[in-house]
């Protein structure tokens, strides 16, 4: 009877937590995906089940598609993501190189500054960055978000890097350079491709903050042609007090498909990155 009855212990303390995170995890996404389904008759009327969709239509994201900007705003996202997620990956390894690899006075006290700096909360840059912004007569532009997007995405980046640096054995760099090779090429050659991880998780994040980023876009775009995904949809399909709440889930689960892709590619790096990076910082 024991032996028959192995399965128990692993179901209560394996399968079913599993069970239970998966479908709290899913939820969001599977009440997007029937809200954008249901016409109008069953998305406002309280008698329907809410978790149902008894006639599904393509209506709402018919609709998006060609009565807002959507593809324009899924553009502008992408383009910024990627520019700003590049920009951020490349002065994050500036900073965190030097930081991990080299010994010079000052160095722990900067990398505290670079974690503090981190958090630091976005309502206490947003005057300040729309000052700079508008003297160099940027507004309404993508360039904007482009250059206040890595005053964010930096700061975790070298903070997560210098993780990642500091358990690649200096005794590689050093052998490195008794050959002959340069503090450049012994970066671009030894330490990045043995921290491909750590560069992949960072990268990830970057491109996730930069792709869903609200605050920012919201005060500097404020043109229809520039605005990104969040901030076009939140402006487009909420007038006053009316929420196209179809056409709003629609656009939350059509924008979080190119995030989703990009994790499930490269989900083992990006755990592996911040397990073996960031923990260790």
């Amino acid at each position: 009877m024991v032996e028959g009855r192995g399965w128990v212990r692993p179901f209560f303390q394996l399968w079913l937590p599993l069970a239970v995170a998966l479908i709290f995890t899913l939820f969001p996404f599977y009440w997007m995906a029937i809200t954008s389904l249901k016409p109008n008759s069953e998305l406002y009327n309280p008698k329907v089940m809410p978790l149902i969709v008894h006639n599904p239509t393509m209506k709402h994201y018919i609709d998006l598609l060609t009565e807002t900007d959507f593809l324009t705003w899924t553009y502008n996202t992408m383009l910024v993501a990627v520019i700003s997620t590049a920009i951020s990956l490349v002065f994050g390894i500036m900073l965190a190189y030097p930081l991990a690899r080299m010994r010079f006075p000052g160095a722990a006290l900067i990398a505290f500054a670079v974690a503090a700096t981190y958090l630091v909360p976005q309502p206490l840059l947003f005057i300040p960055m729309a000052d700079i912004i508008n003297s160099l007569h940027l507004g309404d532009t993508l360039s904007a978000v482009i250059l206040t997007y890595p005053t964010l995405l930096v700061p975790f980046c070298a903070w997560l890097l210098m993780g990642y640096f500091k358990t690649v054995p200096k005794d590689l760099e050093e052998a490195a350079r008794i050959d002959g090779a340069t503090r450049l090429q012994t970066m671009v050659k030894i330490i990045l491709p043995l921290c491909t991880p750590g560069f992949i998780s960072a990268g990830i994040f970057a491109f996730t903050l930069a792709q869903n980023e609200f605050l920012y876009a919201l005060i500097f775009l404020t043109n229809s042609d520039v605005r990104t995904v969040p901030v076009g949809a939140i402006s487009e399909l909420v007038r006053g007090d009316v929420f196209y709440w179809g056409q709003l889930m629609a656009a939350a689960l059509l924008g979080s498909i190119p995030v989703a892709i990009i994790y499930s590619f490269f989900v083992e790096h990006y755990v592996s990155g911040l397990t073996a990076g960031a923990v260790k910082q």
